[in-house]
């Protein structure tokens, strides 16, 4: 059922929506499978600026995963394997795609929902959205895909704090935590959002997808390569560098090709 994860494309900006409002966008194993389909294939989209990731309706981003299914797929430590290597794959899908990621946060956030929100490159809550990952209830783990990514965003400490304590706190908590980078009011959320979306989508899109690359590998201790280093120049052959540096200085907004 492709209509588990919904996609509306507004020119540069695609919005991808969990679409399971009646258990407040809880991810069934078919929405899973079907976000990492529709990530990848948003990936190899060239003409893409920003991806807008949300949960149906108002009143939640997702409550994780949809436990009703754990009987069957969560059975034993075989079964959980095969589930959890798939769900590593959709989340991988989200935190690899080039081109940048904006999660719409209305209400509810935790569980597996945190996990997907924390993959994304921005996070914009609104004042009464919730926040937590309270599996330790379960008796459950979160993956060590999902646990970097969580202890990237607010380091090791506040993870564990986030995962032994397994509490539910509020936007407020939750940007003073680092989880989110703006909190505003639950009306405007949308708004504000797609806002960033516009504004990430009418820069250089070659620039956004190198600081992305640039980001990640900055994340490995490696040292960098020369070639590494050279690729931060690489820029400067382009023809949206052209285009901007030449729009600046005629005071003109810029038009970039992505090329």
């Amino acid at each position: 059922m492709n209509d588990t994860i919904l996609l509306q494309r507004d020119a540069a900006i695609a919005t991808v929506a969990l679409n399971n409002p009646e258990k407040l966008n809880a991810l069934s194993f078919t929405m899973w499978m079907r976000l990492g389909e529709v990530m990848r294939e948003l990936e190899a989209d060239e003409s893409l600026r920003c991806i807008v990731l949300r949960g149906a309706g108002d009143k939640a981003f997702a409550a994780g995963a949809d436990i009703a299914e754990f009987e069957q797929r969560r059975a034993n430590a075989r079964v959980a394997k095969d589930y959890g290597d798939k769900i590593e794959g959709t989340m991988r899908a989200v935190a690899e795609c080039r081109h940048p990621t904006v999660a719409m946060i209305h209400g509810v956030c935790v569980g597996g929902g945190l996990e997907i929100a924390s993959q994304c490159d921005l996070r914009i809550c609104g004042a009464s959205s919730r926040f937590g990952i309270p599996i330790n209830k379960l008796g459950l783990v979160v993956g060590y895909g999902e646990m970097a990514a969580l202890i990237d965003l607010v380091g090791r400490a506040t993870a564990l704090e986030i995962l032994l304590e397994g509490r539910v706190f509020g936007a407020a908590e939750a940007k003073e935590k680092g989880l989110v980078n703006r909190v505003v009011a639950d009306g405007e959320v949308e708004a504000e959002a797609l806002a960033a979306a516009a504004r990430i989508a009418a820069g250089a899109p070659l620039v956004a997808r190198w600081h992305k690359k640039f980001a990640r590998r900055l994340a490995d201790p490696r040292p960098l390569t020369t070639e590494e280093r050279d690729e931060g120049y690489a820029c400067f052959d382009s023809e949206d560098y052209r285009i901007g540096f030449k729009a600046f200085l005629a005071k003109q907004k810029p038009q970039f090709k992505g090329r």
